[in-house]
C-alpha cells in the first residue's frame, strides 16, 4: 500500500458524509485540501471512487468495494483505541511472574493480595518452577518479573530486594532427646542424625552444600525432599533435623514445636528480591514496579 494512510481516512469521510463540505469539518482541513487528497488516491488507484451530484457526491461501483474494506479497518482502529482507553482506565493489561513454590508461599502471596485489591483488573499467570528456569525464562522474555534468591550473577537484571532470609536446621525436641539418648549427650547430630535437605536442583540446597562443604560437614543420613513444606512437615514429625528458612518456621521456633540446631559457623544470610530486565519493561510491569516501592514504604508501618 503506497498511499498515505491520511488518503484514506480522507475517502473513508467522505464516503461517509456523501459530502465534501461535511467531511471538510469533520477532519478540520478545507475542500480544496479534500478534492486534491482525494483526487490523488484515484490517480494512484487508476480508478474514478465518487461522481459527484447536486447534492455531493456518491462512491462509484469500485469506490464502494475500497469503502467495505477501509470502512472495516478503521472501525477496527476505533476498536483498538477505545480497548486501550478502557485497559487505562482499568489498570488492564498482563504480567507474567516466575516463583518457587516456597517463595510463591510464604512471601509473594502477601504482595499479590495487596496488588490485586489494588489493581483488580490485572491478569496474573504465575509460572511455579525453580529458581533457575525463572531466570532461564526472564531471560527469554516469557515471564516478566521473578522472586529468587539474589543471584551470584546478575548480568543485566535489575534486583529489588525484598526480605533477608536465614537458612538454619530445625529439628523436633524429641527427636533431639531421643538422638541424645541413642547416640549420647555429645553426639554430632550431623553424624548421627537423619539430615533432610532440598533435592540438588534446587539453588537453596547448592547453597546450603556450599556452605557444608566450606565448614566439612558430611552427613551419614541424607533424606532429599521436593519442597520446602514438606522438609518442614517431616521435622515437626520428628523425622529428622531439616535444612529450612528461619522466617518460614518462625511460629513454630515460637512455640516449640521445633528447635533450632546450633551451629559453629552460622550460615550467611541471603536477600529474597524481585528480579526484571529494564529493557523488556511493559506498562503493567512498570505498575507492579510502583506498587512494590509504595509497598516496601508501607511495610515498616504495618509490622
Amino acid at each position: 500500500m503506497d498511499q498515505n494512510l491520511s488518503q484514506y481516512k480522507i475517502f473513508y469521510e467522505v464516503a461517509k458524509t456523501g459530502n465534501i463540505s461535511k467531511a471538510a469539518k469533520e477532519l478540520y482541513i478545507s475542500q480544496p485540501a479534500i478534492s486534491k487528497a482525494i483526487g490523488k488516491l484515484e490517480d494512484s488507484l487508476d480508478t474514478i471512487l465518487f461522481t459527484r451530484n447536486s447534492r455531493g457526491v456518491q462512491l462509484t461501483e469500485e469506490g464502494l468495494i475500497l469503502f467495505e474494506h477501509t470502512q472495516k479497518a478503521f472501525e477496527e482502529l476505533i476498536n483498538g483505541e477505545l480497548e486501550l482507553k478502557r485497559a487505562r482506565e482499568f489498570h488492564m493489561g498482563h504480567i507474567r511472574i516466575g516463583v518457587s513454590n516456597t517463595l510463591c508461599r510464604y512471601i509473594m502471596v502477601s504482595y499479590l493480595k495487596s496488588f490485586i485489591e489494588q489493581y483488580p483488573h490485572v491478569k496474573i499467570t504465575i509460572e511455579s518452577q525453580s529458581t533457575t528456569r525463572t531466570l532461564d525464562m526472564l531471560e527469554q522474555q516469557k515471564i516478566d518479573l521473578g522472586l529468587v534468591a539474589q543471584p551470584r550473577s546478575q548480568k543485566n537484571l535489575v534486583f529489588v530486594p525484598v526480605i533477608e532470609i536465614e537458612d538454619i536446621f530445625v529439628a523436633s525436641p524429641s527427636y533431639l532427646e531421643n538422638l541424645k539418648l541413642r547416640e549420647g549427650q555429645q553426639a554430632n547430630v550431623f553424624q548421627c542424625g537423619n539430615i533432610m535437605l532440598l533435592d540438588r536442583a534446587n539453588v537453596t540446597r547448592r547453597y546450603i552444600d556450599d556452605y557444608m562443604t566450606l565448614n566439612h560437614i558430611e552427613p551419614n543420613n541424607l533424606l532429599e525432599v521436593t519442597t520446602m513444606d514438606l522438609l518442614i512437615e517431616f521435622a515437626r514429625i520428628g523425622l529428622g533435623v531439616g535444612s529450612v528458612i528461619k522466617e518460614f518456621v518462625k511460629d513454630d521456633l515460637e512455640e516449640g514445636r521445633l528447635v533450632q540446631v546450633k551451629l559453629d559457623t552460622p550460615i550467611h544470610k541471603r536477600m529474597v528480591g524481585f528480579v526484571y530486565y529494564s529493557n523488556h519493561l511493559s506498562n503493567t510491569l512498570n505498575t507492579f514496579l510502583e506498587f512494590l516501592h509504595a509497598f516496601a514504604e508501607q511495610k515498616p508501618e504495618q509490622t
